[in-house]
């Protein structure tokens, strides 16, 4: 559940993201051309696509907020509510006419300026800010592993009765279980390694390690003998066994471009595709030891090409066109070398290996 302590965190981040903005960045914000004066609210839709409607940018929603410095918690937007762009000191201003509420939505929730809010467990008619249905399967269920995370780990050694695989119900056995404390794990399968563009073989960023199945410890020992309590995909020889995650982190999405300058670039598409496009997930060779963090915006840059110059004669007449924007992405997930990242906007084709920088 989304407890009060994170909402708490949450507010006090919006609140030290703000003091520490430049107060001239917020005159930079602008509408998009075509922005309606009103929207109404439908089931479906997400923060991101209703700040598409208003502004040209639509991760600079927090923007918008930080004029309005007295607003201190982040608030809910249900569909039926009408959002209302107003200009206060030739500033954009959106606000909330709020519908009349739901059954479950509580009685006291005033109408308010909106304010970057992206998700509440258990408030199940908020909409969210971004298309959690594209991220959700990579926030729990695949993750990245360094060589020495999976050389340490536990890792299955046997299954009941000589099996070859397992699922739900059946017995495995483990070593390498050191950790006599923690009784709840999540298997995973190694996958395919990360590399930087061009790096050698040897050079990993990580591995791809997709989640098999959820088990709990029946006996210590070594073996440690285990029952899977839920398979999502066959167990197998060699997997890994890593102590199970909170369901409810990592969901809390606050859009904002990096501190200081970053560049990196798309080093993998989660389904083998050539082109990508929009709500596509893509792995990127920066990660937390490079300071990206969940919530980063990037701008993805297509490289220029380099042509002949047919008008100039000579040998030096090959000149690099300049790179072009193909579109914008947001962080959802990081580790160390590596993160996640939703594509948001795709204004062309976007490739493999194109640059990623700040916004």
């Amino acid at each position: 559940m989304f407890t009060k302590k994170t909402l708490a965190g949450l507010c006090f981040a919006l609140l030290a993201w703000t003091a520490a903005v430049p107060a001239a960045l917020a005159d930079t914000v602008a509408l998009n051309p075509d922005h309606p004066n009103r929207y109404k609210v439908v089931k479906g839709d997400t923060l991101w696509d209703i700040s598409a409607r208003f502004l040209r940018d639509p991760w600079r929603w927090p923007d918008v907020w930080h004029i309005n410095p007295e607003i201190k918690n982040p608030h809910l937007i249900y569909p039926d509510d009408v959002i209302v762009l107003r200009m206060q000191d030739g500033k954009p201003v959106l606000q909330i006419e709020r519908a009349p509420q739901p059954a479950d939505m509580p009685s006291n929730l005033p109408t308010v300026k909106l304010t970057p809010q992206i998700r509440v467990s258990g408030m199940n008619n908020a909409i969210p800010a971004i298309a959690m249905d594209a991220i959700e399967p990579f926030l729990l269920r695949v993750r990245v592993v360094s060589a020495s995370e999976t050389e340490n780990a536990p890792y299955v050694v046997a299954f009941e009765e000589g099996r070859l695989a397992t699922g739900t119900g059946s017995k495995i056995y483990a070593r390498r279980m050191a950790d006599a404390t923690t009784t709840r794990f999540s298997i995973f399968h190694r996958g395919k390694a990360y590399r930087n563009p061009g790096a050698k073989k040897e050079d990993i960023l990580g591995y791809e390690a997709i989640q098999a199945a959820e088990a709990s410890v029946e006996r210590a020992g070594d073996p440690t003998t285990l029952r899977i309590t839920k398979a999502y995909r066959e167990t197998l020889i060699g997997d890994n066994l890593f102590p199970q995650e909170d369901k409810d982190a990592s969901r809390d999405f606050f859009p904002h471009a990096p501190e200081k300058p970053i560049t990196g670039n798309i080093i993998a598409v989660t389904d083998g595709v050539s082109k990508i496009g929009r709500y596509q997930v893509v792995v990127l060779n920066v990660g937390a030891r490079d300071s990206m963090e969940p919530g980063h915006v990037l701008a993805v840059l297509q490289s220029g090409a380099t042509v002949r110059d047919m008008i100039k004669p000579g040998a030096n007449n090959m000149v690099r066109l300049p790179d072009e924007r193909a579109g914008l992405l947001m962080v959802f997930r990081t580790f160390e070398r590596v993160s996640y990242a939703l594509v948001m906007q795709a204004e062309r084709d976007i490739r493999l290996y194109d640059m990623v920088k700040n916004p």
